[in-house]
């Protein structure tokens, strides 16, 4: 009697799970259908009445406690089998014998990345956006501070995403823009998320969090969000660079120890509950608000800085060209 409870109780948390689950994967597809190029929303909305991130939230730190909630949630639906779902295209004690994938199994891993690089696009929409200079500069040193506050909370997620927005080219060529800027804090950030020594930086950064999570007594205290794209990248070499059996013919349980102990410690990250509170306004306006395209940002970079040699002019003709057509 006690067995058959157990086993009614088991099949139905895993129902709830599933029906989560589900419900998620649905929001996940309203949101990919509701962002779309913010390129034309311009055309027909004044530039006096276009809402920006900084009307929205005024204040960097509000922003990245809510950036926080997005990670933590979207971390949360991320089960083990994905990473094996992920990168064990192979039968795992036999390297010569193929072991069916199925797509659907990554679904919120991938959902996960779509995001770091959605946030990334954003931030260099929101720098690009504004027509005056000044107010480029200002959106440029508020990211720095949302930056550096994820840093402080220890979300290295959002800030990698928001450090790659502010460097890309339609961001990094706006000269005049970025002479207004005090930029001694956003080169610390820089710093401290340097790739060379294969990001060593950021790795004593991340120790340092997971040791302060292991100890604290706040919720607050406990988050630690690694920086996913190089997480994943960590595992797949650690897969892929070490056989699954020793020559002797024994199973290489060192590996699969690593594997075990990386995958552990990020399911324990990722369960922790968020302790900020959430503010649906700006929870809404980051994950459904439009960006712009790789053509759209080099457009509005080129409207706000002009080109500075033939190659940048040619590309400004033909992007304004497509854009009238």
């Amino acid at each position: 009697q006690v067995y058959r409870k157990n086993i009614q109780q088991l099949l139905q948390n895993l129902i709830r799970k599933l029906t989560t689950v589900g419900q998620y994967e649905e929001v996940l597809a309203k949101i990919d259908a509701t962002s779309t190029d913010r390129l034309t929303v311009l055309k027909t909305k004044p530039q006096s009445i276009q809402r920006d991130i900084i009307t929205v939230c005024n204040d960097p730190y509000t922003l990245a406690q809510q950036l926080t909630h997005i990670e933590l949630e979207r971390l949360n639906y991320i089960g083990p089998e994905e990473f094996v779902q992920a990168f064990v295209q192979k039968d795992p004690l036999d390297n010569n014998k193929s072991c069916y994938r199925d797509q659907k199994k990554t679904r919120n891993l991938e959902a996960y990345v779509e995001w770091f690089n959605r946030l990334s696009y954003l931030v260099a929409t929101e720098i690009c956006m504004p027509v005056k200079k000044k107010h480029r500069a200002r959106v440029i040193e508020y990211f720095t501070d949302v930056a550096r506050e994820c840093f402080n909370i220890g979300n290295f997620n959002s800030l990698m995403a928001i450090i790659s927005g502010m460097n890309m080219s339609p961001v990094s060529r706006l000269k005049k823009t970025w002479a207004k800027v005090k930029t001694d804090k956003f080169d610390i950030l820089e710093h401290q998320m340097d790739p060379s020594s294969n990001f060593y930086n950021y790795r004593t950064a991340l120790r340092g969090a997971a040791q302060r999570s292991l100890t604290a007594h706040s919720n607050r205290e406990k988050i630690v969000i690694p920086f996913f794209s190089l997480f994943i990248k960590d595992i797949y070499f650690l897969n892929e660079g070490c056989v699954n059996r020793l020559p002797n013919g024994h199973v290489n349980f060192e590996k699969f120890w690593e594997l075990a102990k990386h995958i552990s410690e990020f399911m324990m990250w990722k369960q922790l509950e968020c302790p900020f509170e959430r503010d649906r306004k700006i929870l809404q306006y980051l994950l459904t608000v439009p960006v712009f395209s790789d053509d759209a940002l080099y457009l509005a970079s080129y409207e706000s800085e002009s080109p500075e040699n033939h190659i940048e002019r040619d590309k400004w003709k033909t992007l304004r060209f497509v854009s009238e057509v």
